[in-house]
């Protein structure tokens, strides 16, 4: 079952768009060059919060519950079959001469 921590939630990803508008108007808003230097621990403070929310989005969408990871075992254990079965059939077609 997955906990709160292995999930991200609808909330949390509209605050992390928010952050990251917030980071791009401020960029934005920062006209000439030198005022865009400037202003490097402010941006580095807003870059730093956005790289670590974006982290861990990455690491909590990507999460499979153990729901979803058995489907996905179940799945992948019947395509092995499934090609199995079928590169046996291959082999029976390839030579039809030979006796079974």
């Amino acid at each position: 079952m997955a906990t709160e921590d292995d999930v991200y939630h609808p909330e949390r990803a509209r605050r992390l768009v928010e952050l990251l508008r917030t980071l791009s108007a401020r960029i934005t808003a920062l006209r000439n060059d030198g005022d865009l230097l400037a202003a490097g621990p402010e941006l580095m403070k807003m870059m730093g919060d956005a790289r670590s929310e974006l982290f861990h989005y990455e690491v909590r969408v990507t999460y499979d519950t153990p729901e979803v990871a058995e489907g996905r075992r179940i799945v992948e254990d019947a395509q092995r079959q499934l090609e199995r079965i079928e590169f046996h059939r291959e082999d029976e077609e390839d030579e039809p001469w030979r006796s079974r």
